[in-house]
């Protein structure tokens, strides 16, 4: 077989040669058209007949048709063509005129010895101009036949389009399941594809049919296009990537032809691995009402025929990727088409810090980087987040001038991805002030429930985002679910802000700086009492939420009776959490001032100095010794 890419370089040459020669027939008709009305617009003066300024020196002098009327005894000679007439003055001059007929007109300079000539023939240049618009009509509608008659639309769309008509990458991928990372389970389900690929013919001998078609599915960045990539590299296969938005375009019928010219080239180079990335773009659920989908399932029904077209042994293998699997057409789900579809799930801590581990060997990084700290409180990161995030942090130690991204690094690159970039705004001290108070209760209230919920990582009243200041906690582990226990800590928690603004300043001074905290607490808790079943008054019910546009709306599956007492039961449990975290700052205000009051100093504190401030050196260590106690319990 020949080199991949000599084929599919000699298909290009061959297709950009018709492309070359059509054009090159199409151009020059138009070039003749184009100069020959030119010409005859600029031989006749335009397209009132009046003369070119600047092409002759002695011009003919412009008559008026009044003109023509009272100098009718001057004018020698007279030739008329259409509305154009021509001719010499008594004394030589020559003259152009624009008349309309008028039996008047042509008797008085009769009279006047006037020798009148009609001219009725039209010179070539006439003719054109006349034809040249249905010259034009009749090319174009040769050109959309012959297009049609060599493939559909898709021949007119290669005419039209100067590209290739799918932009495909191709050849055999360097990259294997060594570079992938964090998602384990999925390749070794993929695995078998792989030997597939490689020992189809023991497949074949036991009468077994490999599934045609693959759908990775999964958040943004969860690494789909890498696996596809590692597939065909583990393989040793050719690879062929298109997305789907490179089958749609403003050509009717242009997706159809696409769609058989990627099939035809894998099916010339199987076996081998052809990808489709963002499928949802041609592959959305197809409706029985809608004009303007049309194009698009035309597009959708030819790749389920090409789906269908496989025989057995092939060798190629079609792996489809999105993050939209509930828009897809039940028909590209069934078995014989997409028969195996694998969830890419959001790596874990350790998938977190294999993939950090791999990425780290691409850049420098110090000796006081922790990547198990870095995995524990990056939970809910993608590994494209990951990259991302050591990127950022090679690039803060480029502009601080360092050659090695160290720790502090780092936590700048978290915070910013988190949080978002750090705010240089100008803060009256009294909001300077309130905002320290508002997260030391937040602080000091997560101690008290150090037991039950994640480690306070740190505190910080320097500004970022839309956030003037914010505590953070760094999980033990990935936790897939929470007791009633700790939800009821982390809503005091989310509400010890506002509470501690009320203790030390007042309730009529209290801000709207709690927004995003009572938000927050409101969502677990209509989570915990109408989904999770967590509230004893409503019981185990699940009460869907309908909403609109994001717009909170009606609650399905209960009576207004019901929402009522669902919307009496959010308000207390959040009244009982701002009660719980009022109590905690009251009992230990003179705690809360001194944390505060270091937090104003030091703009941020981590989680052992807060621990240290509130408990003290001996105390913490038992602190210590009692959060490595739980976290243990927690694995287990």
């Amino acid at each position: 077989m020949k080199n991949l890419k000599d084929l599919h370089k000699k298909n290009n040459n061959q297709i950009n040669s018709k492309k070359r020669d059509r054009a090159s027939m199409f151009l020059a008709l138009f070039a003749v058209l184009f100069i020959a009305v030119g010409a005859f617009v600029f031989k006749n003066g335009g397209v009132s007949g009046t003369p070119m300024l600047g092409t002759n020196p002695s011009r003919p002098v412009e008559l008026s048709f009044s003109d023509i009327l009272r100098r009718a005894s001057d004018i020698k000679t007279m030739t008329i063509n259409g509305d154009h007439a021509t001719g010499v003055l008594a004394d030589g001059t020559k003259y152009t005129a624009t008349i309309t007929y008028d039996p008047e007109m042509l008797a008085k300079l009769s009279e006047s010895g006037t020798a009148i000539t009609i001219d009725t023939s039209k010179t070539w240049f006439e003719s054109i101009a006349t034809f040249a618009p249905l010259l034009l009509t009749l090319l174009f509608i040769f050109w959309l036949v012959r297009g049609f008659r060599r493939g559909g639309a898709g021949g007119i769309g290669r005419s039209l389009i100067n590209q290739n008509p799918t932009k495909i990458a191709t050849g055999k991928p360097k990259t294997t399941f060594k570079d992938v990372a964090g998602i384990d389970s999925e390749k070794q389900e993929l695995s078998e594809i792989v030997d597939f690929l490689k020992n189809k013919d023991k497949y074949k001998n036991l009468g077994a049919r490999v599934p045609r078609g693959v759908l990775l599915s999964g958040l943004p960045g969860t690494g789909k296009t890498l696996l596809a990539r590692a597939i065909a590299g583990e393989a040793d296969v050719p690879f062929f990537a298109a997305s789907g938005s490179d089958f749609s375009g403003i050509i009717v019928g242009l997706g159809v032809a696409k769609i058989k010219e990627i099939f035809d080239m894998a099916k010339r180079n199987a076996p081998c691995i052809l990808f489709i990335d963002e499928i949802d773009a041609i592959g959305q659920k197809r409706s029985t009402h809608s004009y303007n989908d049309q194009d698009r399932e035309q597009t959708l029904n030819q790749l389920l025929i090409e789906m269908d077209g496989f025989a057995n042994d092939t060798g190629i293998i079609v792996i489809g990727a999105t993050n939209r699997v509930d828009m897809l057409d039940p028909a590209l789900l069934r078995p014989g088409r997409f028969d195996r579809q694998v969830y890419i799930e959001l790596p874990d801590m350790s998938g977190r810090r294999e993939i950090l581990d791999l990425y780290a060997k691409k850049v420098k990084i110090a000796s006081d980087v922790n990547l198990q700290d870095l995995a524990r409180g990056t939970t809910g990161f993608s590994g494209a987040d990951l990259e991302n995030l050591l990127n950022e942090a090679a690039l803060h130690a480029v502009r601080n001038g360092r050659n090695e991204i160290t720790a502090d690094d780092i936590e700048e690159a978290r915070d910013k991805i988190i949080m978002g970039p750090r705010k240089i705004r100008k803060m009256r001290p009294e909001d300077i002030k309130l905002t320290a108070y508002h997260e030391a209760g937040h602080a000091f209230v997560s101690l008290m429930y150090a037991d039950i919920t994640d480690p306070i990582h740190k505190a910080t009243i320097i500004p970022r985002g839309r956030a003037l200041g914010m505590v953070q906690h760094l999980p033990i582990d990935d936790k897939v679910s929470m007791t009633l226990a700790e939800v009821r800590a982390n809503l005091s928690i989310a509400l010890a802000g506002r509470s501690a603004e009320e203790i030390f300043f007042g309730s009529d001074k209290i801000t709207t700086g709690a927004e995003s905290d009572i938000a927050m607490a409101t969502r677990l808790a209509r989570y915990s009492i109408t989904t999770a079943g967590l509230s004893k008054k409503i019981g185990l019910a699940a009460i869907n939420q309908v909403g609109t546009f994001g717009v909170r709306g009606a609650l399905e599956n209960a009576s207004e009776k019901t929402a009522e007492l669902v919307d009496n039961e959010i308000k207390a449990w959040l009244d009982a959490a701002h009660s719980d975290a009022t109590k905690h700052l009251v009992k230990n205000k003179k705690t809360v001032e001194k944390l505060a009051d270091e937090l104003l100093k030091r703009e941020t504190l981590t989680g052992e100095e807060i621990r240290e401030i509130v408990f003290g050196k001996t105390k913490q260590k038992t602190a210590k010794k009692t959060v490595k106690k739980d976290a243990s319990k927690t694995k287990k």
